[in-house]
């Protein structure tokens, strides 16, 4: 991507004065800046990169001006002195840029040279200008024509989540508690930094309760200092006593093998000097480096390795992103209130390294033309590249802390498993983005990835390894826990991304950690459910064609059926054989209907956007607590209520087959299971005279039979399996 660099090192002057400052004004064509103003001999050494695309001239004018103090003479004369300042040029210089010579690294920069400023006998300037690109040395320095100059928010940055461990508090038991009342209701609450944690509730008469529960929190290096363990009484409102344990100090442990010491804390109570003790507790606490801990959705997290660095492996492939540029962006916000702009940029975000492309100020085909590079250690593993346009380098009016928000233009994830190894795929993607008004395409991105592996067997051994650190297999932690943990996680990150300067929205990172998906949507639903609908209906295709074979809908294939169930019979031993080859010719036969490119960009019929009504997507949109009136909740309460209500039935019909299952071996009917007990009976003497074989090919027979020998009535067996009871009669 071609930039016209200029550095505009210095000036001298053959008549200089003392009180004068000078600085320079380069122009090319209606592109005009100027350097800072500086008194003396003091340089400037300033850089400055104009986007030749955007350029519209074919000359360089770069002039030294000098301000001169002045007294104003109408308030000289009443002796007020007021100063004002007097402009004047003092020379320029032009320069062709056809003849601006080129430059690209590792080439040594240029170096900077005296030219003779015209109309100014003895004064020069020190300039030097050339053609380079974006991977010039002086571009993170210099003034940006594309970028708006030299605005820390409009940068290209690379930011890393904070390394995240689990701590484990293993609450064992108390001693010598200092109660008041003599029947407490005791739990232990823990806390670290905005996270808290509470056992159960203990009701005893002894002093000595014990627990033996364990707390997990997130934490994040650096540490915060303290972890506050807390026993308090729920009888009476107060609490028993607290103990502050050094998060430094706690050991650190990489798997389940080593048990890390307990340890006695005295408890202190709230007034530490009426009540220095209040007891004891007894504690075990450890920081978890065998597992990883979870800071995106799990189905598409981008990293896998345990936090304990000494269990990591080494990396089995390379990841390289180009992120060339976007095409027919829509304007998403207005400039001085009279025509619409986009100031776009680009976050990709894998493991824990967040990249953040420059802003392209007033552009509605941005061209940023980077490229980034992960070390991949998982081959099933998701980038998250997400778009955006810049509202906190411009302080607007309609923000009254004078910082807006980012708003997102559309986001695409690229599963690494999807890709060819050493293959470049270079391809546009729609931008699509739900609003509160529904999904709007918002344009095109350019990007460019490689995956690269050195290995082939590294790569195949990942497919056989498991895909979560060994601790989150023999010490699971729980479903509701992990999405906790996770949330809490999510938190942590946006907080210290916050921190940065400049500063990763917040709602940025919610947007590429997606860390709204355990919220309620009534999309959402209809996307899972024609989820399930859609895997249902390959089964529905099966019974629809056994159904056709049985009903001799098309009679050669039925008799071809026939001979097949005879030679199974016959030949059992061909039956695995034959269906491997048979599934082997199948996937052979479909490679040549493999996507050439692989699906990357968001799918909206399936996310169901363009069936969903304005008044789902508002309640979609709405945040927790919602403000909406109470006709309005009331009518969302109702229709929520209603779709629970089947999902409460065919949960309840689900529920209910098993236990009619049950039904036959608990003797819940007597008499239904003392049929089963007689069929048992009467079915294993049948099966010592019985070959099994005949047994398949009668039992498959009598299923395909001809309808003409077939009943319209519910057979014994499924009439038997409906009278079985369930427990759906005794709910209440």
């Amino acid at each position: 991507m071609p930039f016209l660099y200029v550095r505009v090192v210095k000036a001298k002057e053959a008549n200089q004065t003392a009180d004068s400052t000078r600085y320079a004004k380069l122009v090319i064509g209606t592109h005009s800046i100027k350097t800072t103003s500086e008194k003396g001999d003091k340089d400037w050494d300033q850089v400055f990169a104009f986007d030749k695309e955007g350029l519209n001239s074919s000359s360089l004018e770069v002039s030294v001006w000098r301000a001169e103090k002045k007294k104003k003479k109408k308030e000289e004369e009443e002796g007020q002195g007021a100063v004002d300042e007097e402009e004047k040029c003092v020379g320029k210089v032009s320069f062709d840029l056809q003849e601006v010579p080129k430059r690209v690294p590792p080439d040594s920069p240029l170096a900077p040279q005296w030219y003779t400023l015209e109309g100014a006998e003895g004064s020069d300037v020190m300039v030097a200008v050339w053609v380079g690109t974006q991977a010039d040395e002086a571009f993170q320095e210099a003034w940006q024509s594309d970028s708006g100059g030299l605005i820390p928010e409009t940068r290209a940055k690379v930011y890393l989540s904070p390394k995240l461990w689990y701590l484990r508090v293993t609450v064992i038991q108390t001693q010598d508690l200092q109660l008041v009342t003599p029947t407490p209701d005791l739990y232990v609450k823990a806390q670290l930094a905005g996270q808290t944690f509470k056992t159960s509730r203990m009701t005893l008469g002894s002093t000595n309760p014990t627990w033996n529960e364990d707390l997990v929190f997130v934490a994040a290096e650096p540490f915060d200092p303290f972890l506050v363990v807390t026993v308090e009484d729920i009888t009476n409102g107060q609490t028993v006593g607290s103990a502050r344990v050094h998060v430094a100090s706690i050991e650190r442990r990489s798997d389940d093998r080593a048990q890390p010491k307990s340890r006695w804390f005295n408890l202190v109570g709230e007034d530490d000097k009426n009540k220095p003790y209040a007891g004891r507790l007894h504690i075990r606490t450890c920081i978890e480096g065998g597992y990883h801990v979870l800071d995106e959705a799990a189905h598409v997290t981008s990293d896998v390795r345990p936090s304990a660095k000494q269990l990591t492996k080494p990396p089995i492939g390379l990841l390289e992103v180009g992120i060339r540029g976007a095409n027919n962006l829509l304007p998403v916000k207005t400039k001085d209130g009279t025509r619409g702009t986009t100031d776009a940029y680009v976050v990709a975000k894998y493991g824990p390294k967040w990249v953040r492309t420059r802003t392209i100020i007033d552009r509605f085909n941005p061209r940023w033309n980077e490229q980034y590079t992960w070390d991949v250690y998982d081959p099933c593993t998701v980038l998250t590249i997400g778009v955006f346009d810049n509202g906190r380098y411009y302080k607007g009016e309609g923000s009254k802390s004078g910082i807006g928000k980012d708003i997102r233009i559309g986001k695409l994830r690229i599963r690494l498993s999807a890709l060819d190894t050493n293959r470049v795929y270079l391809n546009s993607y729609p931008l699509t983005v739900l609003l509160p008004g529904g999904a709007r395409r918002m344009g095109d991105i350019q990007i460019s990835v490689r995956f690269t592996c050195s290995s082939w067997i590294s790569l195949l051994q990942a497919y056989s390894s498991p895909m979560l650190p060994r601790m989150h297999y023999v010490c699971p932690l729980g479903r509701a826990q992990q999405d906790i943990l996770r949330h809490t996680a999510m938190r942590i990150v946006t907080a210290r991304l916050a921190r940065s300067e400049p500063p990763l929205g917040l709602e940025v990172v919610q947007y590429m950690l997606d860390s709204d998906t355990h919220i309620w949507s009534m999309r959402k639903s209809k996307v899972n459910w024609f989820r399930v609908v859609s895997g249902l209906s390959k089964v529905a295709t099966l019974a629809r064609w056994l159904n056709g074979i049985r009903t001799w809908a098309h009679t050669p294939t039925t008799i071809l059926v026939h001979i097949v169930l005879v030679a199974i019979v016959l030949c059992p031993t061909l039956v695995l054989p034959t269906f491997f080859m048979y599934a082997f010719l199948i996937l052979a036969f479909r490679i040549r209907y493999r996507a050439k490119i692989p699906l990357i960009s968001m799918d909206p019929r399936l996310s169901c956007v363009d069936i969903v009504t304005s008044d789902e997507l508002d309640e979609e949109f709405d945040g927790l607590p919602t403000t909406r009136s109470a006709d309005v909740i009331r009518v969302r309460y109702d229709r929520l209520r209603a779709l629970a209500g089947r999902a409460q039935s065919f949960l309840g019909d689900l529920a209910a087959q098993w236990e009619r299952v049950e039904a036959l071996y608990n003797w819940r009917d007597p008499r239904a299971t003392g049929i089963f007990l007689v069929f048992c009976l009467m079915a294993s003497l049948a099966f010592y005279v019985i070959p099994f074989e005949v047994f398949v090919l009668g039992l498959a027979f009598y299923y395909l039979r001809h309808p003409k020998f077939r009943d319209d009535m519910p057979s014994v067996p499924a009439n038997y399996f409906r009278r079985l009871s369930s427990l759906s009669d005794q709910i209440l």
